[in-house]
């Protein structure tokens, strides 16, 4: 499965509204194909992505704490 979230270009407008809070995020291509997911701060963790990463989209989800996004993740994918 994925999240149930609209796609949002992976730039630097859409980092920069990225919260500093745990979340689960995943990853897309330009065509919308997931590429993984992964649970982090999600700020830190997008920065890291658009720097380093090769995808183009990106979605989340904000989390209460590290283990209730492991949570979330487990759920959904």
């Amino acid at each position: 499965m994925s999240l149930r979230k609209a796609w949002r270009d992976l730039d630097r407008a859409t980092v920069g509204a990225a919260p500093d809070r745990y979340g689960v995020y995943e990853l897309g291509d330009a065509d919308g194909e997931s590429l993984g997911y992964a649970v982090g701060i999600l700020a830190d963790e997008l920065r890291e992505e658009l720097a380093y990463g090769d995808a183009a989209k990106v979605r989340w989800t904000v989390a209460q704490s590290r283990e209730h996004a492991e949570r979330i993740a487990d759920e959904q994918f």
